[in-house]
């Protein structure tokens, strides 16, 4: 087995290019996502030309993967391939010992900026795997828009949505649960923060850009930042106003 080898898993689907080896059993297996993962030596097994998606394997031409966390929640009748790319980071780094997480909005077509749809992501930048839970507001109450789990040092889909339903979006709340696997590892609170998002951004195409976390132009907003939610609220000119004359 060496590097740049195909391999396939043999105790779970899934599989993937070897890209590197962690001392003399582990072997780093990366997805087509660009994520690396850790695998026993005796996990997996080189194979010919196969191609994976998580939990997927494809191994004739009319196969056709299915859609994972990370797909675009609309189904095509020929799926096409969206470059989003995670730039994917080592797997357990000192900063990543504080929890930060962040929610991402790309835009579908940004060279039609002025009626493209969005789809957002968490971006969990920690060496810690988050429960989350997505709720927005409806009047005096909240309704759950999203529930998942995103691992250390990833991204997951949360959603496409249409600009119709943008005004849905401008008052969240977001909960979160943070663990590690099989390893002893420091106590985190579980955090509650809301947010309001400015929806204006999402008619100005400037503010959209290219980060450390996707190659894609897009908008990122803080929601935890070394351990501690950021709340983020957006006052229009009417509420200035009344607060000034109370």
């Amino acid at each position: 087995m060496k590097i740049g080898d195909q391999v396939r898993f043999l105790s779970e689907a899934g599989g993937g290019r070897v890209s590197g080896f962690q001392g003399k059993n582990i072997v780093l297996v990366e997805d087509e996502d660009g994520f690396e993962i850790p695998m026993q030596m005796q996990e997996v097994v080189v194979v010919g030309n196969e191609t994976y998606d998580k939990g997927t394997t494809n191994t004739t031409e009319n196969n056709k993967p299915t859609t994972t966390s990370t797909s675009r929640a609309r189904e095509q009748d020929e799926p096409e391939e969206k470059p989003t790319t995670f730039k994917p980071k080592p797997l357990e780094r000192r900063e990543g010992e504080r929890l930060n997480l962040y929610l991402s909005f790309l835009p579908d077509n940004i060279k039609e900026f002025s009626t493209t749809d969005f789809e957002s992501y968490f971006v969990n930048d920690s060496n810690y795997y988050m429960q989350i839970s997505l709720l927005c507001a409806e009047s005096a109450s909240w309704r759950l828009r999203f529930c998942g789990v995103v691992e250390p040092n990833s991204k997951l889909f949360v959603e496409a949505f249409e600009r119709s339903q943008l005004n849905d979006l401008e008052r969240l709340c977001v909960q979160v649960i943070a663990w590690k696997q099989d390893k002893p590892f420091a106590l985190k609170p579980a955090l509650t923060t809301e947010l309001r998002l400015n929806l204006t951004k999402f008619y100005k195409m400037h503010v959209f850009h290219p980060n450390e976390f996707f190659n894609e132009p897009n908008w990122t907003e803080d929601i935890i930042r070394d351990d501690k939610p950021v709340r983020s609220v957006f006052a229009d000119a009417e509420q200035v106003k009344e607060a000034l004359n109370s």
